[in-house]
């Protein structure tokens, strides 16, 4: 009886994360989304007192870059997808291994000045309320591989 209910939990859980809907995500107005209420997402455009505040990433160098930089970290990830690989903006979806949730990671590159890219970043679960951390403790990985 215990074995049919652990099953059917975890069938569920698998189908909700194949499931999962397309967040609000991109730039509006120079702005990456707000993070929902929930705790699975973090972002550096969140007010510096907001549980999902992170650091903005900052990387030596021009924006070209900068944005090559975060690409080879991107591509170099598992299970990772750049669906979006524009300029000044990058979209990418990380998938989890066990139950193939789901995040939205973003990098928003700002102008150069003095030798110094400013990327805000955001990232977040499609589904579930909390995250455990998952979010930022990708971003503070992406974070240290760059400034290797």
């Amino acid at each position: 009886m215990f074995t049919r209910k652990l099953f059917y939990l975890l069938v569920f859980l698998l189908l909700q994360g194949c499931s999962s809907i397309m967040p609000n995500i991109g730039v509006t107005n120079g702005k990456l989304a707000d993070c929902p209420s929930s705790p699975n997402c973090v972002s550096s455009q969140a007010q510096t007192n907001d549980k999902h505040f992170i650091e903005p990433i900052v990387v030596k160098g021009s924006s070209l870059d900068a944005h090559e930089k975060v690409l080879a970290v991107l591509e170099s990830s598992k299970r990772t997808k750049v669906v979006v690989n524009e300029a000044e903006y990058i979209h990418a979806e990380f998938t989890s291994m066990v139950f193939r949730f789901v995040d939205d990671v973003e990098f928003l590159f700002s102008q150069e000045r003095d030798g110094v890219v400013n990327i805000d970043i955001r990232s977040a679960s499609r589904v579930g309320h909390s995250d455990f951390g998952v979010n930022r403790k990708r971003m503070e990985a992406i974070r240290s591989k760059l400034k290797e």
